[in-house]
């Protein structure tokens, strides 16, 4: 009787120990096919935001082509299929679109005083408070100046523009004694307030990413802290504001709205600073509106120009960062 029992008992505590090993082995088996199932969602949410991402860089690329396309077919087809020079266009100093004669000199030579100008007062500005807010200005006050930087950031340029003409314009006008005070100093005026914000940014942003022991060093020699700010923190954020200035030409000769109220219109080869004058990009907003057939197109060879100067600047821009990486 004992020993039945005890066979008994055996085959119950098999049984059982069987049955627990069943359970195991099937919430495994479930547990697989969850993670599996859960893997294979993920790798499938995984391909379809690689081909969102890619899809999306391909439009961007595709947007580019497209506008150098469509810019260069309707620019370059005067000079390619209509017998005009584009030397003589690039030289020529009459916009005379009534007597079949284009010539943007004049323009090219107002944008780039312009730009010339802006830098020499913008830059230093810029860069002088990019030093003072990262490195020497307390809390309290760069809580105060930098939503102000980034508040004249996010002013749309037409009130640039607005503001040069109630302001700017009517000293200029009564200081110098002038007929109209629209005139290429107005256009440096204001183009060197708009460049600020950019770089301010950028120069900050570099002048914060010198190593401290850069500054340390200098000053456990002996230097001050101006000496170390101009010796030591400027050089070695050399790249940074480098890139800060070039973003800051592009800002300013890509600028349209507020130039054409400050500017004057005027088509002619500046010989002063109070002269009227039509930058390039002033030329094709003025025109473009009721131009057609070569009118047009040479508007849109003015494009070209104006384009290749921001080609010419992106490649510098990149240069410089490239520098900066090395």
């Amino acid at each position: 009787m004992y020993k039945t029992t005890n066979i008994m008992n055996n085959k119950g505590g098999s049984a059982l120990i069987n049955q627990e090993i069943t359970n195991k082995n099937q919430i495994a088996t479930k547990d697989k096919k969850t993670s599996g199932k859960s893997n294979n969602r993920k790798y499938l949410i995984e391909n379809i935001s690689s081909k969102v991402f890619m899809i999306s860089a391909w439009i961007s690329v595709i947007s580019l082509l497209l506008i150098i396309g469509f810019v260069f077919y309707k620019g370059l087809t005067p000079f390619l299929f209509k017998g005009y020079s584009f030397i003589e266009f690039l030289t020529g100093t009459d916009w005379l679109p009534s007597s079949d004669k284009f010539g943007v000199a004049p323009m090219i030579v107002a944008s780039l005083i312009a730009t010339i100008g802006s830098l020499l007062i913008g830059v230093p500005i810029g860069i002088f408070t990019a030093v003072f807010l990262a490195e020497i200005a307390p809390k309290s006050v760069q809580k105060i100046i930098s939503p102000a930087v980034e508040l004249l950031a996010g002013i749309p340029s037409v009130l640039y523009g607005l503001f040069g003409l109630a302001f700017i314009v009517p000293r200029i006008q009564n200081l110098l004694n002038l007929p109209k005070g629209q005139s290429l100093l107005a256009v440096i005026l204001v183009l060197s307030i708009m460049m600020l914000p950019t770089i301010i940014s950028v120069s900050q942003t570099a002048i914060k990413a010198v190593p401290k022991a850069y500054k340390e060093g200098s000053l456990a020699l002996g230097a001050s802290k101006i000496e170390t700010i101009f010796k030591v923190v400027l050089p070695a954020a050399k790249s940074g504001i480098l890139a800060a200035v070039v973003l800051g030409i592009g800002r300013a000769i890509g600028e349209t709205m507020a130039v054409i109220l400050v500017a004057g219109n005027s088509p002619v080869i500046p010989s002063s600073l109070v002269d009227s004058v039509r930058p390039l990009t002033t030329n094709i907003a003025l025109e473009m509106g009721y131009a057609y057939g070569t009118h047009q197109e040479m508007l849109f060879a003015t494009g070209v120009v104006l384009f290749m100067f921001i080609l010419i600047l992106n490649l510098v821009l990149r240069k410089l960062t490239s520098k900066g990486e090395q």
